[in-house]
């Protein structure tokens, strides 16, 4: 029969070798960040390129939750399919396309085909948070 003090034994020896394990498994760190964010809609006469078809080749619809970013938020871990939630707006956006090279501390939230929409939404900043995505 074993004693309280063998169980105790056991369960310190137990501690120990899940210890390291434990320590492993922490969440990751939430980043975030205060941006410009401005609208972009799928319309031929506001792109060169397929107005559907994001940097990806990720197929845009109207009622898709995608934002657009610049080139220095992609360095910042803000990368393909990582999903971002902006203040003052419900739910959790993907970043599917990525905006032109001028553009710095920026991100384009696509409103489909609503122009209107997109013009009300205008200039703002906003914070934005998200989780690292692993490659």
């Amino acid at each position: 029969m074993r004693t309280s003090r063998d169980l105790r034994t056991i369960l310190v020896l137990v501690a120990l070798w899940t210890a390291p394990v434990a320590a492993c498994a922490t969440p990751p760190v939430v980043s975030s960040l205060v941006v410009t964010a401005t609208a972009y809609n799928s319309l031929p006469e506001q792109t060169s390129h397929p107005a559907d078809v994001a940097a990806w080749g990720d197929k845009l619809e109207p009622g898709m939750k995608a934002i657009a970013v610049s080139p220095d938020l992609l360095d910042a871990g803000l990368k393909r399919g990582t999903k971002v939630q902006i203040e003052g707006l419900k739910g959790e956006y993907l970043v599917l396309d990525r905006m032109p090279d001028r553009w710095d501390n920026r991100i384009d939230i696509y409103m489909g085909e609503d122009e209107r929409a997109a013009r009300d939404w205008g200039v703002r900043e906003v914070r934005i948070k998200w989780k690292p995505v692993r490659d």
